[in-house]
C-alpha cells in the first residue's frame, strides 16, 4: 500500500438557522420580534505538521466534517459558531480537487495552512427583517448549506538530494552510510517499496536525503509505481545518480534513467547530478570501472567511484555534494498556491441557467440561487414573498419567462420544487 496518496471527503459545517420569536414579557403586549441569528458552520482547514511524513493516516480516516452552527435563540441570542475542523498533513502535501486534478494548495513549509471549505453563514432572524412599514416580520432566514467535495491528497517529499538509479544499485545502502537512515536493505530488485528520508551533516550544516527506490523502464507511464516514485524527485535541487557497477550494461542504464526523468518533467532531466559508480570494491566493478569512466567522459560526464558497503571515498562524495548544493539556487515552487479559498473558486455566483427537464419541469441550475432556495423558510409567506423578489433581482423571473414557463408549471431550485404563479 502506499501512504504517500489519499482520496478523502471534506465537508464544513452548515449554519445555523435564524429564529422567528417575539418578546413576550408581561406589561409589554407588543414586544416586538426577537429572533436571533443561527450561527456560522465550521470551516476545514489543512495545516502542515511537520511531526507527520505520510499520508497513512488518511488511509483509515476518509470522511471529515466540521460543526454546523447552532440555532439561534430568543432575546436576540446568537447561536453558537461551529467549530473549525483542522486536518493536518506532512510538508510537502499537495490538494487537489478530486473531480477535476486542478491544483488547489501546495503545503511545503511549517505551519502552512489552506482554507480549503468555508462553513455556511447563519440564516438572519426576524429581528434583522424589522422596518418601519413592518413592525412584526414573521421571516427569518435558514442557514447557508455546507460547502462538501472530495479531494486528493498526494505527497512529495521534501528533501535537497535525490538518490535516483536503477534497482538494486545500491542506493539504500548509500543512504545508510552517510546518513541517520535505517532503511531496509537486501541484495534483490524492489527492495525500497516506499522513499526514505535521511539527515547528512557536514561542517555544521545538514542536507536531507531521500532514497528514490529504483527507476525502470517505463516509470515515466506509472510501470512498475513509476509515477509515486518520480513525483518525489521533483522537489530535490541535487540528484545523487547511483550506477550499479555490476550491471551488464552500465551505460544502458544511465541512459535509461535519465530518459525516465526528462519523460516524466522536462525539468528533471536538466536538474544537476553527481554521478556515482557503486560497487568499486566488487572485481566485476572494477573491470568494468575504465571502460564506463571513459564513456561518460566522452559526454562531458564526470563520474566518481564509489562503495557504499566498503565507504570507499563516500566522505569525498559528501563533501562534493554540500559544494554543489551551496552552488544552486533555490527551486520554484510546483505552481502557485490560489490565495483564494477554494469555495470562492467557483463559477461567478451571479450566474445562473435555466434547463428543461425531460417532463416538462423548468430546473433553475446557479450557486446563489440555489443557496437561497436552501436557506428559505417555506412555511412562511413573508419567506416566500422574499425568495421572489430575489428571483426578480436577479433576472431569473425575466429569463423563465422567455424559457416559456407558464402559470402552474413546475420550477426546480436545488432540492426544492416549486409551482410557477403570477
Amino acid at each position: 500500500m502506499q501512504f504517500d496518496e489519499a482520496k478523502i471527503y471534506a465537508s464544513s459545517g452548515a449554519g445555523g438557522d435564524g429564529l422567528v420569536s417575539f418578546r413576550r414579557e408581561k406589561y409589554i403586549p407588543r414586544g416586538g420580534p426577537s429572533g436571533g441569528d443561527g450561527g456560522h458552520g465550521g470551516d476545514v482547514i489543512f495545516r502542515v505538521n511537520k511531526k507527520i511524513n505520510t499520508l497513512l493516516y488518511f488511509h483509515r480516516q476518509v470522511h471529515f466534517r466540521a460543526k454546523p452552527g447552532a440555532r439561534g435563540g430568543s432575546s436576540n441570542k446568537t447561536g453558537s459558531n461551529g467549530s473549525d475542523i483542522v486536518i493536518e498533513v506532512p510538508p510537502g502535501t499537495i490538494i487537489r480537487d478530486a473531480e477535476t486534478d486542478t491544483l488547489l494548495a501546495d503545503l511545503t513549509r511549517p505551519d502552512d495552512e489552506f482554507l480549503a471549505l468555508k462553513g455556511g453563514r447563519g440564516g438572519r432572524g426576524n429581528s434583522r427583517f424589522k422596518s418601519s412599514s413592518n413592525q412584526a416580520p414573521r421571516i427569518a432566514e435558514k442557514g447557508a448549506p455546507a460547502e462538501e467535495r472530495w479531494l486528493k491528497l498526494e505527497l512529495r517529499l521534501i528533501a535537497d538530494v535525490g538518490l535516483v538509479g536503477v534497482p538494486n544499485a545500491g542506493k539504500s545502502t548509500l543512504l545508510s552510510v552517510v546518513s541517520n537512515a535505517k532503511p531496509k536493505i537486501a541484495d534483490y530488485p524492489f527492495t525500497t517499496l516506499e522513499p526514505n528520508l535521511g539527515v547528512v551533516e557536514y561542517d555544521d550544516r545538514d542536507l536531507v536525503f531521500a532514497d528514490i527506490p529504483g527507476l525502470i523502464e517505463g516509470a515515466h507511464m506509472g510501470v512498475g509505481l513509476g509515477h509515486s516514485f518520480l513525483r518525489h524527485v521533483q522537489r530535490t535541487r541535487l540528484l545523487i545518480h547511483v550506477l550499479d557497477g555490476e550491471s551488464d550494461n552500465v551505460l544502458a542504464d544511465y541512459s535509461q534513467i535519465n530518459s525516465e526523468l526528462a519523460l516524466y518533467d522536462e525539468n528533471l532531466g536538466e536538474r544537476p547530478q553527481i554521478v556515482v559508480f557503486n560497487k568499486i570494491d566488487q572485481l566485476d566493478a572494477q573491470i568494468r570501472w575504465e571502460e564506463v569512466s571513459e564513456a561518460l567522459k566522452k559526454r562531458d560526464v564526470e563520474v566518481m567511484e564509489i562503495s557504499a558497503a566498503t565507504q570507499t571515498n563516500i566522505k569525498q562524495l559528501i563533501q562534493l555534494t554540500f559544494q554543489k548544493i551551496s552552488e544552486l539556487p533555490e527551486l520554484e515552487p510546483i505552481a502557485e498556491t490560489p490565495e483564494t479559498p477554494l469555495y470562492e473558486l467557483e463559477e461567478d455566483e451571479m450566474v445562473f441557467e435555466i434547463v428543461r427537464e425531460d417532463d416538462g419541469a423548468y430546473r433553475v441550475v446557479g450557486k446563489r440561487i440555489e443557496r437561497a432556495a436552501a436557506m428559505t423558510y417555506w412555511d412562511y409567506e413573508e419567506a416566500v414573498l422574499r425568495f421572489q423578489n430575489i428571483l426578480e433581482t436577479l433576472g431569473i423571473s425575466d429569463a423563465l419567462e422567455k424559457a416559456g414557463v407558464q402559470v402552474g408549471d413546475t420550477v426546480l431550485i436545488g432540492d426544492h420544487e416549486l409551482e410557477w404563479s403570477d
